[in-house]
């Protein structure tokens, strides 16, 4: 059986106490959600220390949105794996595609993230998916088994999750059919050794199309972020039918 995992991916928009209130929201609204799914939290390194407080004994697990694959130095606004383990993080989102298209992220860099939390016995959890000139193009398939080649190098798929992110669906209006959805992550599943691994969706992924996405065979959960990542919206997300 593959693990059910429904991930928020939190930008970096609230002060401490904000999201200290915003933490406690999400709590509330997650007492009753099935022990057949992990509900993870993925918050930006400022919100590190209110979140592991906020979230201790909670459903919820604490998750981080990014990991340098050196464990100290001068890297400016980046955060090590010792930083994030001290905070007792499970989970850390790896080559999304804001930086991937925004900060030039790299599939090698991506790579070294990957093995630098596993290497602190974090879960990974690596995004890939196409832009919308590489989807007009009929690109997806290549582009996307390009990443998981070079990302996916001396990474132990045991202790991996991946997050098909169709960057073109990402608030721009688009929208992803689920059996697309569903297409393209079996794809993704062809392609690795362990068929085993927790494969979620990643694009305009709502309350009201919940239900549809995880009815398709393929998909094992959600990385949700944008509007949806509010705690009453987040709550009907994770506790899907």
């Amino acid at each position: 059986m593959r693990k059910v995992i429904i991930a928020g991916n939190w930008k970096m928009f609230k002060t401490q106490s904000e999201a200290q209130e915003f933490l406690q929201g999400f709590i509330n609204h997650l007492d009753d959600t099935p022990e057949d799914r992990e509900v993870v939290l993925c918050v930006p390194f400022t919100t590190l220390g209110v979140m592991s407080k906020s979230l201790h004994g909670s459903r919820i697990l604490p998750g981080a949105q990014n990991i340098h694959w050196e464990d100290s130095g001068a890297y400016t606004g980046e955060i090590s794996g010792p930083m994030l383990l001290e905070f007792g993080i499970r989970y850390v989102v790896v080559g999304h595609s804001e930086r991937r298209q925004y900060f030039g992220e790299t599939d090698e860099t991506v790579n070294l993230r990957l093995r630098a939390a596993q290497r602190h016995g974090l879960t990974p959890i690596l995004c890939v998916g196409e832009t919308k000139q590489q989807r007009d193009a009929g690109d997806t398939e290549r582009v996307i088994f390009s990443q998981l080649e070079k990302g996916l190098i001396g990474v132990d798929q045991n202790n991996l999750v991946i997050a098909y992110e169709p960057i073109w669906a990402i608030g721009t209006g688009d929208t992803c059919e689920t059996k697309e959805a569903n297409r393209v992550i079996g794809l993704i599943r062809s392609k690795l050794v362990n068929s085993n691994v927790t494969i979620q969706y990643g694009g305009s992924v709502k309350p009201d199309n919940i239900d549809e996405i995880m009815a398709q065979p393929e998909i094992d959960g959600a990385l949700v972020g944008g509007a949806s990542l509010q705690p009453e919206g987040f709550a009907r997300i994770v506790n899907y039918q």
